[in-house]
């Protein structure tokens, strides 16, 4: 390819997948050295011709030979080995709006876990409590029980006036709490107590029936989520009552050879788990066996799968985010991102768009990402003042995010219908 390729003129032809944005099938010639902002400016030129319908300027988003255009169409191309003599199909659709900040709640430690539900935030903090906010920043409930830092919490149903949710804590303790949302009261029904070592992560099943918990013992541990005891043997009565009964494991699955760090299910009997020992598993729970064992090169931090493309993505203490999936027979290592200067300690998808994901890192950046991006996140959610520890995605307006400055910020997303 010649080195002036920077200035000569290509032929090139515009599609889209979002038929409202359609513009004329016919081959253009440009510039090879025009940005996106250009091409912006003439799909929105070519659009207010030949459609009434688009009454103002749309941000579009280029994809060439599978990736987003980040630097000039000429770079682009040369560093994927294209020929400029051929017509070059340039796709086009309506770019992310950059989330806007919302809130900032402060807490009286480190947030090391977070998770949105509709109209409710409930977090996690290294002074052992829990709390719960309202999306608009209102504080409900500072909640005391723990003994140590609380590392996971997950919200498990919600019944018209009454909310289920678990925490996981160091304390080597998870706890299944019911509020009271019209009283705005909480009380611990079960403490449930299995592991060695602290608890580090929680996810409960799809339907609610179950939870599974990670920990630094290197066991996951499956639990009845049932708020009575009928289903549950063995159970005793601890001798502390305000705490509850106390609840012994369904099953351990024994097979990671340091701290799981992340835990998530996949199906009703399915869990996907990430370790320190350079792991991600896959466990069937029912048969208490591992489907599958993929390895990393790095400990994993977490992990996180999304039903909408059956891709998982890792967090590590090498910078990268990586993207695998588990399905693959080839390179089972899909897409590396890289653009976070310290580990990445939270990774979570778009419960609604399959391309994007949010991540959180040790360099104090909370990044949302395409997937065809690698190398470039669509936008750096900037605020935070050190570490930071955990991100959430569960409600798609809200991207949550909470860090060792002690505190936890909200970004509204402005458009977070499907793509």
């Amino acid at each position: 390819m010649s080195a002036d390729i920077s200035e000569v003129q290509l032929q090139v032809r515009f599609i889209t997948k979002q038929e409202q944005y359609a513009v004329p099938d016919s081959p253009y010639a440009i510039q090879s050295n025009v940005q996106s902002s250009e091409l912006n400016t003439l799909i929105n030129a070519l659009l207010k011709e030949s459609s009434a319908a688009v009454e103002k300027a749309v941000e579009f988003d280029f994809l060439v030979c599978g990736e987003l255009l980040c630097t000039s169409l000429s770079e682009h191309l040369q560093e994927k080995a294209v020929s400029t003599e051929e017509t070059i199909e340039i796709e086009y659709l309506e770019r992310f709006p950059a989330p806007a900040p919302q809130d900032c709640l402060m807490h009286d430690d480190w947030v090391s876990t977070v998770q949105a539900h509709q109209n409710w935030i409930l977090s996690g903090s290294y002074d052992n409590s829990l709390h719960i906010w309202s999306t608009k920043g209102q504080h409900k409930l500072a909640i005391p029980g723990h003994t140590s830092p609380v590392k996971a919490v997950c919200w498990v149903s919600f019944n018209g006036d009454q909310a289920v949710f678990a925490s996981g804590s160091h304390d080597q303790s998870a706890m299944l709490w019911i509020w009271n949302v019209a009283r705005n009261s909480v009380d611990c029904v079960v403490t449930c107590r299995g592991h060695d070592k602290g608890v580090e992560c929680l996810a409960v099943s799809a339907d609610a029936t179950r939870f599974v918990t990670g920990s630094w013992d290197n066991n996951i541990c499956l639990w009845s989520a049932s708020l009575s005891d009928e289903d549950n043997v063995p159970s005793k009565k601890r001798s502390k009552p305000e705490h509850g009964n106390s609840r012994e494991p369904l099953s351990t699955l024994k097979g990671h050879r340091e701290a799981v760090s992340g835990v998530q299910w996949m199906d009703f009997n399915t869990v996907l788990s990430s370790g320190w020992d350079h792991l991600l598993k896959i466990w069937d729970c029912e048969l208490g066996g591992i489907k599958q064992d993929v390895a990393g090169n790095k400990a994993f931090f977490d992990a996180n799968w999304s039903p909408l493309n059956n891709s998982i993505i890792t967090a590590s203490a090498d910078r990268h985010i990586r993207l695998y999936d588990p399905r693959s027979t080839e390179s089972i290592v899909k897409t590396t991102f890289t653009s976070h200067t310290g580990w990445v300690q939270s990774v979570r998808w778009s419960t609604t768009r399959d391309t994007l994901f949010l991540s959180a890192g040790y360099d104090g950046q909370v990044k949302l990402w395409e997937t065809r991006s690698p190398r470039t996140p669509l936008y750096d959610l900037s605020g935070h003042e050190d570490k930071v520890l955990c991100c959430d995605w569960s409600n798609p307006a809200l991207l949550v995010s909470g860090s060792s400055d002690n505190t936890l910020r909200i970004f509204k997303a402005k458009h977070y219908g499907t793509a």
